[in-house]
């Protein structure tokens, strides 16, 4: 497979190696034009003016001054010096220079011409500029540009020993870099085959500070992973469990009528019990239906404003008549009308199943309180206190997950779904639902975003979606 794939490990080195060789290569090419034209034109420029020099005083003073003068500067010796002079007459005899004779290799055309040229057994390379002079006079101003030959031959060894550090340290670097990739690559497969394989406890380690932060995020991904498989299987475990006993009772009042076959009146009762058991299985599927919905987020393209404190009341009011079969006293308090933007329908059902919880797990002659208020950073809060058992603190975080219920409620009508769904519900309007003591007794906070704030699509819970996949 990594054969196939043009940029995979295995390649790193090569391809490492390849961008670095063609870069420097690149460089080495704008040294080599900025050279051409800006070293070679300005040795071209000093050829020309030197000739121009001597043209206006050979026109001032004469060919004889002139040869005076260039013998003078250069001699008769090619060797001492790198610059090349001669003059002639018509006849292309020597007047002066450091040349012997005209060299054949030079042709009489006038401009810059790059020749190799033998003087006296040996051979020059040389840059030479023909100029002729009035009166049939020949000038020839030129450079040996050995030198220059041997400074552009140190140029390109140069660049030729740095180009083979360069790909040397490029692909032993390439490779400590597939290493690197492969390590990382292999601690990555190990971890997810060891998921794979059923150990969800498994994470990834960082191997530096760079890698934390990957490592981090991964594992965080990892933990709701394995969150939600537990969720998943502790919700189907619940729902076998909860709906065994209806499912259970349901076929027992059946066979039974099927085998005694009783009258009719006696008939028709159990057929109302059945009818109960039915009942409460399709309220079990109606909750997780709806915990499913508000997670999915469909429920928000209804939103609208919502007076809060107007739902509040009236679900204060209708559970006023429970609290007095109870002997409860249930009292509700708010300041002012507020407003948030939502659901009506679900904030009116998270109110009541708050409500409910309490009344459910209150004492007689005790008073609960039921109170929605603003809070200082604007945000809407619901709160409902009870003196029931309340929750202990380690089961806080798992009371919002379906079907789970403290050991104190298990005496209690109900299948544990309430509190999820209240949940759920603040989820879905940018809030939160949080829990505190009351000494004794729990302190239920339901938190909202007010007109005033910004709605965030909040993140689903663990807990949430698996109440979503649970149907």
């Amino acid at each position: 497979m990594l054969r196939s794939i043009p940029f995979s490990s295995r390649n790193v080195a090569l391809l490492y190696g390849a961008v670095s060789v063609i870069l420097l290569a690149l460089f080495a090419t704008f040294l080599w034009y900025a050279w051409n034209n800006t070293i070679e034109r300005g040795r071209i420029e000093l050829l020309q003016a030197d000739a121009q020099r001597m043209t206006d005083f050979y026109v001032r003073k004469g060919s004889a001054q002139l040869a005076a003068v260039i013998d003078a500067r250069v001699g008769n010796d090619l060797n001492t010096t790198r610059q090349i002079l001669l003059l002639t007459d018509p006849s292309m005899v020597r007047q002066g220079g450091n040349l012997p004779a005209w060299p054949p290799e030079i042709s009489k055309s006038t401009g810059v011409q790059n020749k190799l040229i033998h003087v006296n057994g040996r051979q020059f390379r040389v840059e030479v500029f023909y100029h002729a002079l009035p009166g049939g006079y020949h000038l020839l101003v030129g450079r040996d540009i050995a030198r220059f030959e041997k400074l552009e031959m140190l140029f390109l060894y140069g660049l030729s020993a740095i180009g083979a550090a360069v790909l040397l340290v490029a692909v032993i670097g390439g490779f400590l870099i597939r290493r690197a990739i492969l390590l990382k690559t292999h601690i990555i497969s190990r971890t997810t085959s060891a998921i794979v394989d059923g150990d969800l406890s498994r994470r990834l380690p960082a191997l530096d500070s760079e890698d934390e932060v990957l490592a981090r995020t991964v594992n965080r991904m990892l933990d709701q992973i394995e969150h939600l498989v537990h969720s998943v299987r502790n919700v189907s475990n619940a729902i076998a469990h909860d709906l065994r006993t209806p499912l259970a009772e349901l076929r027992f009042r059946l066979e039974e009528l099927s085998v005694t076959r009783p009258a009719p009146e006696e008939a028709f009762a159990e057929i109302d019990a059945v009818l109960g058991d039915v009942d409460r299985i399709i309220a079990i599927f109606n909750a997780l239906l709806r915990l499913a919905e508000i997670n999915r987020g469909t429920r928000r393209s209804g939103f609208t404003q919502v007076n809060v404190t107007k739902v509040a009341g009236d679900a204060a009011e209708f559970y006023q008549p429970v609290a007095e079969r109870k002997g409860i006293t249930l009292t509700f308090e708010s300041a002012r009308d507020m407003l948030a933007h939502g659901d009506p329908l679900l904030l009116a059902q998270a109110v009541s199943n708050l409500i409910d919880n309490a009344l459910k797990y209150a004492k007689r002659n005790v008073t609960v309180s039921f109170e929605a208020r603003k809070r200082p950073d604007q945000t809407i809060e619901v709160v409902v206190t009870d003196d029931g058992p309340g929750i202990p603190d380690e089961e806080k975080s798992k009371v919002v997950e379906p079907f789970y219920r403290c050991d104190a409620s298990r005496s209690t009508p109900g299948v544990g779904l309430g509190l999820s769904l209240v949940d759920a519900v603040a989820r879905l309007h940018g809030g939160s639902l949080d829990f505190g003591d009351n000494y004794p007794g729990l302190r239920a906070s339901m938190i909202l975003l007010s007109n005033g704030i910004e709605i965030l699509s909040m993140p689903v819970s663990p807990s949430a979606e698996t109440a979503s996949a649970a149907p």
